[in-house]
């Protein structure tokens, strides 16, 4: 492999590993500070995929799509949690995980009441279709690009929100000692919907931006769930920073597992969970 190539699966492979920062932040969030197992966390991805289909036809701008597309997943992730979440905080966690498989069915069947059962592209917005030449036959595309300066943002975005704020310091409180927090005043049910809504926006952001570079088809969500909970398991559960660097290990094991040893690149990704764990059963970093 030549220095060009190696620095375009290196992009792939930092690009794939923001993409999948995006999902999993939102994951460890709700799992590591709600207690929360959201099995229907790869539903909100696909959503935001059809959600950027359907807008960009509507309205025929990608960038004002994602906007608009964030605004109504804050609102449907609010609703969610005011309507059923925050019901089962006190329940056992089979409870979880049976509201939110249903809620993957009830997803998948509005979906094809929707939008129907069809695959569909979106395109590339016109300012970001060109590339960057890396050499004279190799160059690598500008949307890419924009995807990693966008995560980048966002993620920026994420640790000032959790770390240097009075909200951050708000939720980091209710997720060390939930009835401390209460005792101190502070709103806990108004926290949790937050944290909830802003998991729900990553995701469905991440979707959308991943729109232009794969189809939009029915239950894409599933294999994707799959790598955010390896992504969270890696990380240290509840962990954003551990979200950051455990997405960017696996987007490039995965990436050139795919080039270098593609017999097993399926296996790679396993098998780095299962050497940290050995190391590090916690994860990479607690919350």
């Amino acid at each position: 492999m030549d220095l060009a190539n190696f620095l375009i699966q290196l992009l792939n492979g930092v690009q794939y590993g923001l993409l999948l920062f995006m999902l999993a932040a939102g994951l460890t969030l709700i799992f590591g500070i709600m207690g929360v197992v959201n099995l229907a966390h790869g539903s909100f991805y696909m959503l935001g995929a059809y959600l950027a289909w359907w807008l960009v036809g509507a309205i025929d701008s990608l960038l004002l799509a994602i906007v608009l597309g964030a605004a109504l997943a804050f609102v449907l992730g609010w609703l969610l949690e005011w309507g059923l979440f925050r019901h089962l905080y006190q329940r056992d966690h089979l409870d979880q995980v049976l509201l939110t498989f249903g809620l993957i069915y009830l997803f998948e069947e509005a979906r094809s009441l929707l939008w129907g059962d069809d695959v569909h592209a979106v395109a590339v917005p016109p300012l970001l279709e060109g590339s960057i030449a890396l050499t004279d036959t190799l160059a690598y595309p500008v949307y890419r690009l924009f995807i990693m300066g966008l995560c980048v943002l966002l993620a920026l975005g994420l640790y000032v929100l959790i770390a240097r704020t009075r909200l951050g310091m708000k939720i980091r409180a209710g997720a060390f000692n939930r009835a401390m927090a209460e005792a101190l005043g502070i709103n806990i049910r108004l926290v949790h919907g937050v944290v909830f809504a802003l998991g729900v926006t990553l995701a469905v952001v991440a979707g959308m931006m991943a729109a232009p570079l794969s189809s939009v088809y029915p239950n894409m969500g599933a294999p994707v769930l799959i790598m955010c909970f390896v992504v969270v398991v890696i990380g240290g559960i509840g962990s954003v920073r551990g979200a950051f660097v455990a997405a960017l290990m696996v987007g490039l094991v995965d990436t050139f597992g795919k080039v270098l040893v593609p017999q097993i690149a399926s296996m790679l990704i396993y098998m780095l969970m299962a050497a940290v764990l050995l190391y590090r059963p916690e994860g990479l970093f607690k919350q």
